[in-house]
């Protein structure tokens, strides 16, 4: 079995993070999401991966290299735009040749791995497999239904009138049989060949397509909410333990790793976060489900429920919650402007003024 990763996107959903950056790489518990997908297919067994690229392949490249710290050997596919899924097995088929294979969502996060599923297919050797998972807004999705014995029915890429909340989780797998599939579809209404259509076309020229509804974990990390759950989910799991220098003068409260080369002066960290290497918190609170990244600079400023990117810097900032904060980036309070009140007092007014 081989596996297929899917790198292609442009990351719209995450601008103005993915004009400079491929939605991929951006890191939960300072880890790149693609990352935990490699490491997923490596642990099923999978060696042979091809990475499908488009317009981030440079960054993609330099961040996987072979695959080998993956355990995998990779073969890159170039993808000259984001065509769709489907369009990503036409153009992979000299890479996959006649094996089977799983196709992973680069930027999707699972808890659990794929492990299981993989072991199902290569046990039952169905012509296709889907995963499910129950959504509570199905429009946003490829929805799939399914008979009263659990089989699929039929598959419909972010209908309006949704027939489930069964939403197509971004792992598949497929037999050769799915390269008849994507030749024999059109685009759809947005102008992109769509797995779902294909899955469909198998359906109905009588293949074998199963399903497995997951009860665990999953996410399509695809704008800045999911990607802080995301973030808030792993750092749950992180292993605490300090690497770094805090002085005395320093709180570490709960699930905290503090990376080697981090150094924290007179501040409070309450768990579970992460402190790259490099990193510098001086006289600041950094508080529950925060990454902060390699070599960044945190002073005199509270940051919460956040994630901060490579080189950033807070300096002297009250409160920052609920955010995604770029590489290289300086976020420093705004100058004072004087404050000026314009009165028109009647006689014997009394007037109270914050000062």
């Amino acid at each position: 079995m081989k596996a297929l990763v899917l790198c292609g996107g442009a990351g719209t959903r995450l601008r103005p993070i993915t004009h400079t950056s491929a939605k991929q790489l951006v890191p939960v518990a300072n880890k790149p999401v693609l990352f935990y997908g490699l490491e997923a297919i490596a642990a099923a067994g999978v060696t042979q991966t091809g990475i499908v690229v488009g317009d981030t392949q440079r960054e993609i490249r330099e961040a996987v290299g072979d695959g080998s710290r993956f355990g995998l050997d990779v073969t890159y596919v170039p993808q000259e735009a984001p065509l769709g899924l489907a369009h990503a097995v036409l153009i992979s088929r000299d890479f996959l040749g006649d094996d089977d294979f799983v196709m992973y969502l680069g930027d999707n996060f699972i808890v659990g791995g794929i492990s299981g599923v993989v072991d199902d297919f290569r046990r039952e050797r169905p012509d296709a497999a889907i995963l499910l998972t129950r959504v509570p807004e199905p429009t946003a999705f490829g929805i799939a239904e399914l008979d009263a014995a659990g089989r699929v029915m039929g598959l419909e890429e972010k209908p309006q009138r949704p027939k489930s909340d069964l939403a197509l989780v971004g792992v598949y797998l497929f037999s050769p049989t799915v390269h008849a599939a994507v030749r024999a579809i059109g685009p759809s209404r947005r102008g992109e060949l769509e797995i779902t259509d294909a899955l469909q076309w198998l359906i109905e020229t009588g293949h074998d397509v199963r399903s497995t509804t997951i009860s665990g974990y999953w996410k399509d990390t695809g704008n800045v909410t999911d990607m802080l759950e995301v973030n808030r989910s792993v750092l749950e799991t992180v292993e605490p333990g300090i690497d770094g220098s805090v002085d005395g003068a320093s709180e570490i409260i709960g699930r905290v790793r503090i990376e080697d080369g981090a150094k924290v002066f007179g501040s409070r960290v309450v768990g579970p976060a992460v402190i790259g290497a490099g990193t510098v918190i001086a006289d600041s609170y950094v508080g529950p489900f925060t990454s902060i990244a390699e070599d960044c600079r945190i002073e005199e400023s509270e940051i919460e429920y956040s994630i901060v990117l490579r080189r950033a810097s807070i300096v002297g900032m009250r409160r920052i919650e609920v955010s995604l904060i770029g590489h290289n980036v300086e976020v420093t309070p705004a100058p004072r402007t004087p404050s000026v009140h314009r009165l028109v007092l009647g006689d014997h007014s009394r007037v109270q003024i914050p000062t």
